[in-house]
């Protein structure tokens, strides 16, 4: 297999790139708090072995090619754990994405057997791959991201279109897309829950 192709952008994307109908999205933060910890890179893949990583300095986020792709209601935006991203976007950009494939989600639909949903789980199971971690808390306000950063970022969406695929077949297997499908249209509401206060808080709750 040949190494992905990695390509840093500074600030956006460039015009006129096509990404086809559906992306890998994932974003890499200062920590897990959109209101304390900032937006410092979005990583983007069309599933055919490149990734575009798009780096962003603080209160720079005009992004209006990256904007473009991200509210086009005809791509597809494949998420590992969408919850998270959304909210994060929403919080940088005033934007929502939709629509929206999680991977996390169909994966706790389908793989009730187990209760291991992360990334390196399900390309383990499923694509037979190892996805390594070690990057996973690293400075990503850094002026000059290393190698290793860039590899491990690039990795978080390079496979995400080959899991998805695995995963289609499951649901459609259990019956189960009709339930993912509602699940994936609520994540918008419920990032803007989350960046509202209520992360913790079950509204469905007696």
């Amino acid at each position: 297999m040949a190494d992905p192709v990695v390509k840093l952008h500074k600030g956006d994307l460039p015009s006129g790139l096509k990404l086809g109908a559906s992306i890998a999205i994932d974003s890499e933060t200062l920590g897990l708090n959109p209101h304390r910890d900032r937006l410092c890179l979005l990583q983007l893949s069309a599933g055919d072995g490149s990734a575009h990583l798009v780096q962003f300095e603080a209160g720079e986020y005009a992004a209006p090619n990256l904007r473009a792709l991200l509210t086009d209601t005809d791509t597809l935006k494949i998420f590992h754990f969408a919850r998270f991203d959304v909210a994060v976007i929403a919080k940088y950009f005033g934007i929502i994405v939709t629509p929206i494939f999680c991977t996390k989600i169909a994966s706790k639909l389908v793989r009730t057997y187990t209760d291991r949903h992360g990334l390196k789980d399900l390309a383990a199971e499923i694509l037979n791959m190892e996805i390594s971690k070690q990057q996973q808390s690293s400075d990503w306000a850094a002026a000059e991201l290393t190698q290793l950063q860039l590899a491990y970022a690039a990795s978080d969406v390079l496979h995400l279109h080959a899991i998805k695929s695995k995963l289609d077949v499951m649901l459609d297997r259990e019956n189960r897309r009709q339930m993912a499908e509602a699940a994936f249209r609520f994540l918008p509401v419920r990032a803007e829950l989350d960046l509202a206060g209520f992360g913790d808080v079950d509204i469905f709750a007696h």
